[in-house]
């Protein structure tokens, strides 16, 4: 590598950025961790996630696997026995949600930025004097994205059944109540997370040489390019939901308050 001119000014400062640049890690970093936070918290709590009058089952517990379910919450059956106050029903299925968002190609970005400053920002170099990307453990197992990608599709469909199931009335007929229409803006918000993945792209419209010739994988592709142009946003607005209606859930079987009523 050559020397610098003559004259060259000698740059001393970590970044010539003046604005505040911090700001978004910072905001990532501390949206992430109240996430974290509160998901540990809600999974061991173990209780207050299913409200048989309204057929409401919160997010964190859907689907319901074990034999520790509270009596009405497993749709699905109860493929896995009792294991006790450390290991919850959430455990069986949030290992393959958890996978599909930490491999997301955005969420890297976000903790990468924001946990480990790998850069912090553009133009801001990270503290580190080496750099080896995703080419090893555990960084390596980031590739397997596209098979949580395939993990992630029945659980929304799990989810939207979960919301088919809560137009349930007071006398057990047709109703629809506030938890209702938050759980199908849940299960809407989850699908478009979902779909707007870059390995559903690739799926529809991978590997075609003449988009002329399919003409159906060519719409496929179109539409899953659009969401995928939103995929940060619908990441936050996904992640939000999920927690949102998860402690709503929470709040009306624990109590706190009834769910509000808009047809019964």
């Amino acid at each position: 590598m050559s020397a610098p001119p003559a004259g060259r000014a000698r740059v001393v400062a970590r970044t010539l950025r003046t604005d505040r640049w911090w700001l978004p890690p910072l905001a990532t970093f501390l949206a992430l961790t109240a996430f974290v936070v509160y998901g540990v918290v809600r999974v061991f709590l173990n209780q207050w996630y299913w409200v048989p009058e309204h057929h409401y089952l919160a997010p964190f517990f859907s689907p319901c696997l074990s034999a520790a379910c509270v009596p009405g919450s497993s749709h699905w059956g109860q493929p896995f026995p009792d294991l006790g106050p450390w290991i919850p029903p959430p455990t069986f299925v949030l290992p393959f949600v958890l996978g599909f968002r930490l491999t997301c190609y955005y969420y890297r970005k976000a903790y990468y930025r924001s946990f480990w400053a790998s850069p912090p920002a553009c133009a801001v170099p990270e503290p580190r004097r080496r750099y080896t990307g995703e080419t090893r453990f555990p960084l390596l197992l980031q590739n397997s994205h596209r098979y949580f990608f395939y993990a992630a599709l029945p659980v929304a469909a799990v989810l939207t059944y979960d919301a088919v199931i809560a137009f349930r009335g007071a006398d057990g007929g047709f109703g629809i109540g506030l938890g209702t229409v938050l759980l199908v803006v849940n299960a809407a918000l989850l699908w478009a997370y979902t779909l707007s993945c870059h390995s559903c792209r690739h799926l529809v419209g991978g590997r075609i040489n003449h988009f002329s010739r399919h003409p159906v994988r060519y719409w496929l592709w179109t539409k899953a390019t659009w969401l995928n142009g939103r995929h940060a946003q619908l990441a936050w607005a996904s992640l939000i939901s999920v927690a949102l209606v998860d402690l709503y859930v929470l709040l009306v079987a624990s109590g706190a308050f009834p769910d509000p009523r808009l047809i019964n």
